[in-house]
């Protein structure tokens, strides 16, 4: 047996464990020096001591299904057309875990798969679908933050990591290499917390963001539509934002936990040398910043997600600054079950190339990266036309289909107040010029919108031929979820006339 026959035998029998937490901005953790918790995650700071924390790690959709859709297929969600929470994997479209399966690995999925085409509310769809239209009203209400008896809450996630560790003792009695996957829905509003975990975060150290203005003040007008979307057009008075902002990271504290029963399972079966352990997210939460709350925006809280790796040849406390994204996931995963692509992927079910570059060089210490960049996409609702993100250095790139661009220096402004794009327009530039020369933005933003009238104009001719259109709109712009009916602004003229004016173009 040759030298390289050897090291892929051995490399075959380790195994991977995938911690992917929801909705977690990817600088709350205690080993990302943030000081308000840094007593609240100590299993996720024991990650970063033993092996690679990245510094700049984003997803590549900032909401759930198009990001986890990329992740478990290695392309950008527009690949497949998954525009928006609705929009995801087909039955057709083989996954990550497919693959491995060829491979002789033992998998296991454990969670939401939020990731497979035809999941959420009638809302998401709906209003993604008139996203352009710019209708002033809000799609969503998200319950006030709430402190709960000890014990009472994250139930279910609690359920998922006992299936988790119990599956683990059955993969280390098989012997065979594995892979789990265990997402959680933790971090997700609604914000509750229970007591003990409200106590384990440093209370005056919770950073109030700047930027809790009127509407008015916001100028970017995609912004200010996102903020009437998501029912922040009025400020979030700061002491609403910090008890958000203190449940939230309470939260964050209870996910930590959950990780540390992963890995005490881990060390209890014997699997610790044998397995890598990758702790990232899907997307972040905006908390308060930008006078938001969810994701959908390119902001550092809802695009900049956690990423930590430990195993075997993985560096111990190391740190990487160059950007990465989810899209890296797919081959990383392969490299670490010395599993070759070509191999097991048959055309044309599996796609080539894939879009993402290994990180395991990185794991064992190079810097070298065939691309320095990370790129972002979001074609759905909340947000009215389509946006694409390049992080590259110090700097961030946002572009916007038919509007102006915005440029931060997120290392000098890490709360993106400032707009550079007229002041560098020599680095906004260069990097429209990458975003241009790697991918179509424009094109992708015309498909997207196609989509979307398409299926709008279906749906509504549908549900006028029922009669439920004007009820289901009034629903759809009013919240939607868990509505009393006191809370039901009916569908009016003036609000369809918006429609109407969107269709006519």
């Amino acid at each position: 047996m040759g030298a390289g026959t050897a090291r892929q035998s051995k490399r075959q029998h380790r195994n991977i464990v995938f911690i992917n937490a929801e909705s977690m901005d990817g600088r709350k953790m205690g080993c990302m020096g943030h000081p308000a918790l840094r007593n609240a995650t100590p299993h996720l700071d024991s990650l970063a001591e033993h092996g690679v924390l990245f510094t700049n790690a984003y997803t590549t959709c900032p909401v759930c299904n198009p990001a986890r859709a990329s992740m478990w297929t290695g392309k950008y969600p527009h690949h497949y057309d998954c525009w928006n929470n609705h929009e995801g994997i087909r039955e057709d479209v083989p996954i990550l875990t497919d693959l491995l399966e060829r491979a002789g690995y033992r998998t296991a999925l454990i969670g939401p798969l939020d990731f497979r085409h035809g999941m959420h509310s009638i809302r998401d769809r709906v209003g993604s679908w008139t996203r352009a239209a710019c209708v002033p009203r809000p799609i969503v209400r998200t319950p006030l933050p709430q402190v709960v008896k000890d014990g009472t809450c994250h139930q279910g996630d609690a359920k998922l990591t006992d299936r988790s560790v119990a599956w683990l003792k059955e993969a280390a009695a098989a012997g065979q290499p594995f892979m789990l996957y265990l997402t959680t829905g933790l971090v997700h509003p609604a914000f509750v917390a229970d007591h003990r975990h409200m106590a384990m975060i440093d209370a005056d150290a919770i950073d109030i963001p700047p930027g809790l203005l009127p509407l008015e003040a916001t100028e970017h007008p995609v912004i200010r539509q996102m903020r009437i979307a998501k029912n922040a057009a009025r400020p979030l008075p700061e002491a609403m934002v910090r008890e958000i902002r203190h449940v939230y990271f309470a939260m964050i504290a209870a996910l930590d936990e959950l990780v540390g029963s992963v890995l005490a399972a881990l060390r209890e079966f014997g699997l610790d040398d044998s397995t890598y352990v990758v702790f990232s997210s899907d997307h972040g939460e905006m908390a308060g910043e930008q006078n938001q709350i969810l994701k959908r925006s390119m902001f550092e809280p809802s695009n900049h997600v956690p990423l930590l790796v430990r195993g075997p040849d993985v560096n111990r406390g190391a740190t990487v600054t160059t950007p990465v994204s989810l899209i890296d996931f797919y081959p990383t995963f392969l490299d670490m079950a010395g599993v070759r692509y070509a191999d097991h992927a048959a055309p044309p079910a599996y796609p080539e190339p894939l879009d993402g570059e290994s990180l395991l060089p990185q794991l064992a210490g190079s810097d070298a990266r065939k691309r320095d960049w990370a790129f972002c996409e979001y074609n759905g609702d909340r947000c009215c036309t389509g946006t694409f993100m390049l992080r590259r250095g110090a700097w961030k790139y946002v572009k916007y289909a038919g509007y102006e661009p915005q440029l931060f220096n997120v290392q000098q402004d890490p709360w993106e107040t400032k707009n550079l794009a007229t002041a560098e327009p020599d680095v906004a530039a260069e990097l429209d010029g990458i975003l241009t020369a790697d991918l179509d933005c424009d094109g992708i933003d015309a498909r997207a919108k196609q989509y979307d009238r398409e299926s709008f104009l279906s749906w509504r001719q549908a549900q006028k031929a029922a009669g439920t259109y004007d009820e289901t709109m009034a629903r759809v712009y009013s919240g939607f979820d868990r509505l009393c009916i006191e809370d039901i602004v009916p569908w009016g003229k003036e609000d369809e006339a918006v429609i109407e004016q969107w269709l006519a173009g």
